[in-house]
């Protein structure tokens, strides 16, 4: 950069011009910080859609075969399909359509619509009777805000009438999106009626759902339509109450009967449950509420908590409102956590300037960061990218790396100054000698965050922000530097400066002695220093690996899974046992929700969201604070381990990324589900050497009962009796069908027919089940159809088509998922090659989530070091030069695992992160330093001399960075999600700042054959 143009000069010669422009971003960044967004964590796309069927009277057999099978065949001529994984239970199906981790965002959606054409393509090959498939391509859908409604006094009906009244309020508050209710009940008519006496009667329910549905049809009746008017025509006998029904009279066989006389009918609610809600142990009735994608959430927040007050004044008393769920609230406190920390390493990296490079020059440095950040703001605006978890500690990582451009520039007028030339002169310096190493080192850092922004997969776009923001910032840092640096230098640094050089430091004093050792000794010094890097590989082995650590938010989680065959008022009752004992009275807990036959709804991004099912429930614990939480969480997995035989009781935190779930999983899968089942027994018996793992738990496993109703054909078809009418007869009894439907208000009630309590609670009735002959006369059940137990599988869990069993374990201990699946892993295998042709066993949980994010960056990382070695070039136009840059990049790793072993922090996404960080903060300052070198040389310097002035004049800057940058790391070095990058980019900053100050000088010595000029002489 020699050239005629200088930036740096233009920008002295357009001082008002250039003023004009920091104000102008001052100004700028101070609205855009105000304007932007403000999350937890960044959002990414949910890759999964659901496909839902049902064809009712079909065995999970037939419904595995016929139709999950099908659609599941057609799904994998998606291109982008990754697995497909189906829940089949009897007579419904509930697919789950995952595609490939590397599928980008914005073609998710058009996916979905792909998904529906090619699976409506296949409908008619369905067969006959399966309702659906239906699609739910809105699996990832957020509801940041949760009221529970409690009613003292007021039926279910009446306190949902008072909450439809309030979503219709609700949804037109600005940005608001879905709003749905959590644990209403349905209203159901029940028409009871006896079968024995139907049957004496002679009276079939086809003949009464006849009736019904003729009498409460909706047919058009037709228009008069006069010279001057039209007059609409209005038949009656629609019902509208359960006394309307009440009053209906049947006619059979020229006989008349009331519908009462034959039938007791009731009103009440759907029989069994419908999946429920309830909030600190009392039932509750909730309302989801969503936000609009791309709205102001704290704004949302502040609009809803408006609209929420006057809902809440307008009820009456005993109906109480709690909100359990807010997420404005957690934002807030999350996002002002993160501003702080990003306060604290601002004022670490102020200091830091101001003591090493005294009031004047420390003042330019400090300037110039906040106008950094300032046009950074602006640039996160204009790129839709808010302020969370991501973004601001992508802020805090690069500042110390900012500074650095400042510093350097800095660093040089003054050096100038202190050599005697005018001020301007040093300022236009900046430019003349420093520009262009700053700018290389500024593209190699961005080029080695490349595989962040390049990674397509769910924790790729989690941490895409990280990607952007930094490369924004440091290229930002580089304008900064050559441009507004320069003008404050000329405004704030002194005319004339005293020379330092000739008197150094006692710090300076010893870095100089200890150089000229290594420089002595420069084989000595490489090889130990190989040496180490040797061990330091070595210990890599002992850092444990990690996906994403748990949250810190303060909820704990806890699901429940009873025996498949389990009913809800089971799950419901065991349940209420659970929070009566350990939640209704702890001090520790805020308050609590429960989800009965359903998980909880997506309250957060990262929310592992649950199938639903009679026998799953989930509890959200809101504790007081993060030690409660653990305390708690100990206590609970205490009496899950030990206090529920039988039950399933899962106890975690919130995870931060993509959720996971248990992180230990493996899976067994094959085309024989028996022999899946015994494999699957056989593989948790290996497993389960392994001490450090809990209860050992199967996705499926446990056949349940069932009722074999063998009919006698011959004899029923001479009695005029089919296969289907004792079906529908068995239907009618146990379950009920729905006969009509009552319009009453904005509610659909259906009408359903089915036996009385004391015949469809017992078995045994089936014997004595009176079902119409062809002859009008009633033919018993037993009399054409013999009974026997037998056992099935009331669920088959598939992945791709094969019946699969997922096992699944907690950790007990602080060891990671990882290291626990390095030391089962020749147990597994071992165990996996004895398995039958077609069997095999696969790695699930988080190693596998781990391995699935980890291997873009993979991918991608030849690019990243071919982009840094193409800019490498352009600056060093040496290959024996660009080797001696690179070679001490891979040496940060000496530091890595020196921070790490110690602080027991593990290796995880988020640290893998800022391990490829340190790639291009040490080939920066190596390439500073090696050009610096250069050009001492190119002014007549011995080569022995230029490689020790050049590296003592680069000591202080290089020094200054490394502490900049790992200082500024404290603040978040305690969180739970940035302590291990943290951690790995201090240690790796530090350790790696004195290779380059003292490994580079003997490396450049015995590379290039430079001896000291006495021994030359």
């Amino acid at each position: 950069m020699n050239g005629k143009f200088n930036l740096s000069e233009w920008a002295l010669r357009h001082k008002s011009l250039v003023w004009y422009f920091m104000i102008l971003s001052t100004v700028a960044g101070i609205m855009a910080y105000f304007n932007l967004g403000r999350e937890e964590d960044p959002e990414f796309t949910i890759k999964t859609m659901l496909i839902q069927a049902q064809w009712p009277g079909a065995s999970v057999d037939e419904m595995t075969s016929q139709v999950t099978d099908r659609i599941e065949k057609k799904l994998q001529e998606l291109e982008s399909l990754d697995y497909t994984k189906s829940i089949n239970a009897p007579g419904q199906a509930t697919i789950y359509v995952n595609l490939l981790e590397n599928t980008k965002a914005a073609d998710v959606s058009p996916t979905w619509v792909k998904v529906r054409n090619m699976i409506n393509d296949i409908v008619p090959n369905l067969p006959q009777g399966v309702v659906g498939p239906f699609f739910i391509d809105s699996f990832g859908d957020v509801y940041g805000n949760i009221y529970a409604f409690t009613a003292d006094g007021l039926t279910q009906r009446q306190l949902r009438d008072y909450l439809e009244a309030a979503r219709t309020e609700i949804l037109a508050v600005p940005d608001v999106g879905k709003v749905d209710l959590i644990g209403a009940q349905d209203e159901v008519i029940y028409l009871e009626f006896s079968t024995r006496r139907m049957a004496a009667l002679g009276i079939t329910q086809q003949q009464i759902v006849e009736t019904l549905q003729n009498q409460n049809a909706v047919v058009a009746s037709g228009t008069l339509r006069t010279a001057s008017e039209s007059i609409s025509m209005r038949v009656s006998g629609q019902f509208s109450t359960e006394d309307d029904l009440r009053k209906v009279n049947l006619r059979v066989n020229d006989r008349f009967f009331r519908l009462s006389d034959v039938a007791t009918i009731t009103r009440g609610y759907v029989d069994p449950q419908q999946a429920l809600f309830r909030v600190n142990g009392e039932p509750a009735i909730g309302l989801a509420i969503g936000m609009k994608p791309g709205s102001n959430l704290l704004e949302f927040g502040e609009a809803l908590s408006e609209k929420m007050e006057k809902v809440t004044a307008s009820l009456p008393i005993g109906i109480g409102v709690h909100h359990v769920a807010d997420q404005a609230v957690v934002v807030d406190e999350a996002v002002g956590g993160f501003t702080k920390a990003l306060f604290e390493a601002i004022a670490i990296v102020l200091v830091v300037s101001f003591i090493s490079l005294g009031a004047r020059a420390g003042l330019v440095v400090a300037l110039s960061i906040p106008l950094v950040l300032a046009i950074t703001f602006v640039a996160m605006e204009y790129l839709g990218i808010s302020l969370q978890r991501i973004s601001l500690g992508a802020l805090i990582i690069a500042l110390g790396l900012l500074v650095d451009d400042a510093m350097i520039a800095i660093e040089m007028m003054v050096s100038k100054l202190e050599q005697g030339e005018p001020l301007s002169k040093a300022a236009i310096a900046v430019w003349t000698s420093t520009a262009f190493p700053m700018l290389t080192g500024t593209l190699v850092t961005v080029a080695s965050f490349i595989p962040v922004g390049l990674n397509d997969s769910a924790a790729g776009e989690f941490t895409f922000s990280l990607f952007v923001v930094i490369a924004v910032a440091l290229i930002v840092s580089w304008i900064v530097a050559v441009l507004f640096a320069p003008v404050l230098g000329v405004l704030i640094l002194p005319a004339k400066m005293e020379r330092h050089h000739e008197q150094k430091g006692r710090v300076a004093q010893m870095f100089s002695r200890i150089l000229a050792a290594c420089m002595h000794r420069p084989k000595m010094t490489v090889a130990a220093t190989f040496g180490v890097f040797l061990l330091s590989v070595y210990g890599m082995g002992f850092v444990q690996q990690q996906f994403f650590p748990a949250s810190d938010r303060p909820e704990l989680i806890v699901d429940w899974t009873g025996r498949q065959n389990s009913t809800l008022a089971q799950t419901k009752a065991d349940m209420d046992e659970f929070e009566a004992a350990y939640l209704a009275n702890d001090d520790s807990i805020d308050h609590w929700t429960s989800y009965v036959g359903q998980g909880a709804k997506r309250f957060v991004l990262s929310f592992d969201v649950q199938p639903s099912a009679p026998y799953f429930g989930q509890m959200v614990i809101v504790t007081k604070s993060i030690e409660a939480r653990e305390a708690l969480k100990e206590k609970l997995m205490a009496v899950a381990a030990d206090g529920y035989p039988g039950t399933d009781i899962l106890v975690k935190e919130m995870e931060l990324g993509p959720p996971v779930g248990r992180p230990i999983q493996y899976r067994v899968s094959g085309p024989d589900p028996e022999k899946v089942r015994e494999y699957a027994t056989g593989l948790a018996a290996v497993i389960g050497t392994e001490p450090r793992l809990g209860r050992i738990v199967f996705d499926w496993m446990e056949p349940a009962r069932t009722v074999k109703v063998d009919v006698l054909q011959d004899k029923a078809r001479l009695l005029g009796v089919s296969s289907s009418d004792i079906a529908t007869a068995l239907n009618n009894m146990a379950g009920g069908s729905a006969m009509t439907q009552l319009r009453d208000s904005i509610y659909l009630v259906n009408v359903v027919g089915r036996a009385p309590g004391d015949e469809r609670q017992s078995v045994e009735t089936l014997r004595n089940l009176q079902l119409p002959g062809g002859d009008g006369q009633s033919v018993p059940l037993a009399s054409i159809a013999t009974f026997s137990y037998g056992m099935e599988q009331p669920v088959i869990w598939r992945r791709d088509r094969s019946p699969t069993i997922t096992l699944k374990a907690a950790i007990t201990d602080a060891t990671q998922p990882a290291t626990i699946d390095a030391a089962l892993k020749g147990k597994v295998e071992t165990y996996a090659a004895d398995l039958s042709a077609g069997y095999h066993v696969a790695v699930g949980g988080s190693v596998e989530s781990s391995g699935k994010s980890q291997a873009p960056i993979a991918a991608v990382v030849p690019l990243m070091l071919l982009t840094m070695t193409t800019i490498l070039m352009f600056q060093l136009q040496s290959f024996q030069r660009l080797f001696m840059v690179v070679i001490v990049a891979p040496l940060g790793l000496i530091g890595v695992v020196a921070a790490l072993l110690p602080s027991g922090a593990p290796l995880g996404f988020v640290a893998i992160l800022g391990v490829l960080a340190l790639i291009g903060i040490l080939i920066r300052n190596s390439v500073i330093l090696v050009v610096e070198i250069d050009t001492l040389q190119r002014n007549g310097r011995h080569a022995w001399d230029a490689v020790r002035e050049a590296t003592e004049h680069r000591m202080r800057p290089i020094m200054l960075t490394a502490a900049a940058a790992s200082l500024a790391l404290i603040p978040i070095a305690s969180e739970i999600f940035w302590g291990p990058m943290a951690f790995a980019m201090m240690g790796g900053i530090v350790v790696g700042t004195v290779l380059t100050l003292l490994f580079l000088p003997a490396l450049y010595l015995i590379w290039f054959r430079i001896k000291e000029p006495s021994a030359t002489a």
